[in-house]
Order: C-alpha cells, then sequence, then structure tokens
C-alpha cells in the first residue's frame, strides 16, 4: 500500500473511533444535568441515584474521547503535513479556539461537578452540569466549522507568495453553509445515541431485575426512548434539509455517488437497489422509485439531480484529468445502513416505551437482547455518517482546493504502517478498558442512599451516594 493509503487508513481509524465518545459525551451531558434539575424540582431520591449512575457512564466517555481526541491533532503533523501548511492559518482558527475555550469550559466546570457534591449549593452544582453540557456542544461548533471548511471552503484568500490559504473573514467561516447544515444535524444524532444508552441499559434491569429500583429504571426509560424519538424526529428533519441546501447544489458528486445516479436526471429516481460492476463504474440492475430522488434533492417532484458521469466530464473540464468520482459502493451502502440503522434503533425505543406502559414489567427475551444492542445502533450510524461524508467529498481534502494526494506528509510507507499498527494496538486495548468500566458500572446498578450528611456548621448538605 502506498503512503498515501495508509495515512488515510490511519486517520480513518483513529477518527471513526474517536467519534465513538462524541456523541455519547454530548448528548449525555444533557440527560444528565437533566436528571439532575428532575431532582432538585421533584426531590425525589430516584433521580438523583440515575444523576450519579448515568454520570459516571459520561465520565468514563469523556476521558476516552479525550485521549483519542489528542491523537487526531498529532496527525495533522504526522501524516498531513503539508495539508496544514497549506490551510494552518485557516483550519488551525477554529481547533484553537475549541482548545482554549470550550475543552477549558467543560474540563473547569466537570471538575467542580465531580468534587462539588456536598460542597457546593445544589442549584450551582446542577449548573456546573449544564455548563459542561454547553461547553461540549460549543466544541463541537468549532470542530464543525474546521470540518465543514474542508467540504465547502469560504472566507479565505490564497496568498501566492507563501502559497497558503489565508483567513479573511472568520464570520464567514463560522456561518458557512455547511457548518449551518451539519450542525444540528450531528447533535440531534448526539441525542439520539445518549437516549439509546439511557434507555438500553434502564430497560436490560428492568428485566433481568425485577422490583430493584424499578421506578427509578422506568424513568430512565421513559426519559431514554422520549429522547431517542424526538431525536430521531429531528435527525431525519436536519438530514433532509442538509441534503436539499448543502450536498446537492455544492456536493452533487456525493449526493450522486450516494444515490449511485450514473447520469443527470430530470426527474431523478431513488434507488431502492442497485448493484454495479466490480469497479463500481455503471449499474448492472437497479430497482427505483420514479421521482422521489428530485424530490428529495431538490424539494421538487422535476428537479434535476447531476449524475456521476456528467460531473465527472464537468470537474475534468474546470480541474483537469483524473478520477473525481468517490468509491460508489462505500456512499452508496453507508448512506443507506446510516438510515436504516438509525430507524431500527428508534423501532426499539418504540416497542421499549410502549412495553412499560401502565406500570408493566416486560419479560421479553427478544426485546431483551433488542435492548442490549441499542447503545450501539447509534453509534454505527453515525459512524457510518461520517463514512459517508468524508469518503463522499474524496478525492478532496479540500473540495475544489486540495486533493487528498496532495496534502499528504513525506514519509515513507514503513513509517506510516508503524504508527497505524501501535495506534490500531493501542485503540483495541482502550476499547477492552471502555468496554469493561462500562460493563462494570452499568451492571452495577444504582448506588446505594446514604443518610444525608451535615457539615460542621450544623448546615444540612445534599444527599451523598456511596459507590
Amino acid at each position: 500500500m502506498s503512503v498515501l493509503d495508509l495515512s488515510r487508513w490511519q486517520f480513518g481509524i483513529t477518527t471513526v473511533y474517536h467519534f465513538l465518545f462524541v456523541p455519547i459525551t454530548i448528548g449525555l451531558a444533557f440527560v444528565v444535568a437533566g436528571f439532575e434539575t428532575a431532582w432538585l424540582r421533584t426531590g425525589r431520591e430516584h433521580w438523583l441515584r440515575l444523576t450519579k449512575f448515568y454520570g459516571k457512564l459520561f465520565l468514563i466517555n469523556f476521558a476516552l474521547g479525550v485521549v483519542t481526541g489528542i491523537v487526531q491533532e498529532f496527525q495533522f503533523g504526522m501524516n498531513w503535513s503539508a495539508y496544514s501548511r497549506f490551510v494552518g492559518d485557516i483550519f488551525g482558527a477554529p481547533l484553537a479556539i475549541e482548545a482554549l475555550l470550550a475543552f477549558f469550559l467543560e474540563s473547569t466546570f466537570l471538575g467542580l461537578w465531580i468534587f462539588g457534591w456536598d460542597r457546593l449549593p445544589r442549584r450551582l452544582h446542577a449548573a456546573c452540569m449544564w455548563t459542561v453540557a454547553v461547553g461540549t456542544t460549543l466544541s463541537a461548533y468549532f470542530i464543525l466549522a474546521a470540518n465543514s471548511w474542508m467540504q465547502h471552503p469560504v472566507g479565505y484568500h490564497y496568498n501566492p507568495r507563501t502559497h497558503r490559504e489565508e483567513l479573511s473573514s472568520f464570520l464567514a467561516l463560522m456561518t458557512n453553509p455547511a457548518q449551518l447544515a451539519a450542525f444540528p444535524h450531528v447533535i440531534a444524532a448526539c441525542f439520539l445515541t445518549a437516549g439509546a444508552l439511557v434507555a438500553g441499559i434502564a430497560m436490560w434491569h428492568l428485566i433481568r431485575r425485577p422490583g430493584t429500583d424499578t421506578a427509578a429504571f422506568r424513568s430512565a426509560v421513559k426519559a431514554g426512548t422520549i429522547t431517542v424519538i424526538a431525536a430521531a424526529v429531528v435527525t431525519i428533519a436536519t438530514g433532509d434539509i442538509q441534503g436539499k441546501l448543502f450536498t446537492t447544489r455544492y456536493q452533487p458528486m456525493k449526493m450522486a455517488s450516494a444515490e449511485a445516479l450514473y447520469h443527470t436526471a430530470k426527474p431523478a429516481p431513488l434507488s431502492l437497489l442497485t448493484i454495479g460492476n466490480l469497479n463500481g463504474t455503471k449499474p448492472v440492475f437497479q430497482v427505483t422509485l420514479p421521482r422521489l430522488l428530485s424530490f428529495l434533492g431538490t424539494g421538487n417532484w422535476n428537479g434535476t439531480v447531476q449524475g456521476i458521469d456528467n460531473m465527472q466530464a464537468f470537474y475534468r473540464q474546470v480541474y483537469g484529468p483524473g478520477s473525481y468520482t468517490p468509491v460508489i459502493p462505500v456512499t452508496y451502502w453507508s448512506f443507506r445502513l446510516m438510515i436504516g440503522i438509525g430507524l431500527l434503533a428508534a423501532l426499539v425505543t418504540l416497542v421499549a416505551l410502549w412495553a412499560v406502559r401502565r406500570g408493566r414489567i416486560p419479560r421479553s427475551r427478544l426485546l431483551l437482547w433488542s435492548v442490549i444492542a441499542l447503545p450501539l445502533l447509534p453509534l454505527a450510524a453515525n459512524s457510518l455518517g461520517w463514512i459517508l461524508t468524508e469518503m463522499g467529498r474524496q478525492p478532496w481534502l479540500v473540495y475544489g482546493q486540495m486533493r487528498t494526494a496532495a496534502g499528504v506528509s513525506a514519509n515513507s510507507a514503513g513509517e506510516v504502517l508503524a504508527s497505524m499498527i501501535v495506534l490500531t494496538l493501542l485503540y483495541g486495548t482502550l476499547a477492552v478498558i471502555e468496554a469493561g468500566l462500562m460493563l462494570k458500572y452499568a451492571r452495577a446498578g444504582l448506588a446505594r442512599q446514604a443518610a444525608p450528611g451535615t457539615e460542621a456548621g450544623g448546615e444540612e448538605t445534599s444527599p451523598a451516594l456511596v459507590y
């Protein structure tokens, strides 16, 4: 394999692995903050116990997310130094702000939340977790701003003296059409992921341990399933908006490859199933629905959708010889699997919500296995979504500005392979640790409630929980 192929594989492995923790962390921060707020408003003990329980799982994912995220920063210098030199003045700005503002905001207030039990006033303590949740969202916004610039460069100018692209409008960078289209979709998917985790673990306890903390876990099931259902609706809506307002308009090749539409059509059919030849250059067999792709892509049943072959010919005229077509089977199936798995997660939560109606305790073994798989489904859908986003952009590293092959460092294949093996083994070890910790604390259930503590001055403190 070439240096380019190895560098892409390494970045793909580390990025997909890191992003397993991101949606859980963002969504779960809001869920934990909501549970603590529910305790403050109602005074019911089980909300406090749920706060502590899911707070542990949040902390595990936050820590692993930080560790794996650091590697992403290193790779821009190690494997993609040509890219970093060319666009570092632009790409570095949102990354620096994310580290200096959002990450320090998260870390500071998370520390106050961890060590502030029985030390901070209850409302202030809950406000710390809400601040953490806001910080995770800000982090996502700045990181997505950097990625969105790669998808659709705006607010820059080329400096012929330094042969670099430089930032000319920070406002344009932050309000990139790609950013405004992607951010709501990503955040909705984060809530879907967190809700599935909350509902899946709580339902497992209800089925396997009936009679143990039933009221608390029923509340968690309802909160988690409602979060998933609401987030699924928003995810579908924002995904549709993203396709219409951004992808079809600014990245027509990605839209065409995700639908295996080889020739421009007006109106364009939606592919239910396409089987192509071995290299993906032409279809062999297709099952389609007339006009539906035109509506999904443009909002018009008679709208024009550009085809793969037509866009390939156009790009050759504009950018010169070469292939501008992504790997069609990857984009086509990642798009369908993303949607299918996400809808499956919503379906499982609907069944779970129905199963606990009117005080019922579910007993179904099929439901048990379904809720065990439930937390994994949105994670798979998220990963497939990012594979579609990044693979569908190829061969561009910066769309229309820099091809992926031009951004790679001048390393040897052996160096990249060695680092990829080391990182893969390291991430495999971290995966075992993560899975072990999550399973241990998820199966342990809610902590026991201790007697309320009293400080030296006689002021009652918030109830402490025995871990």
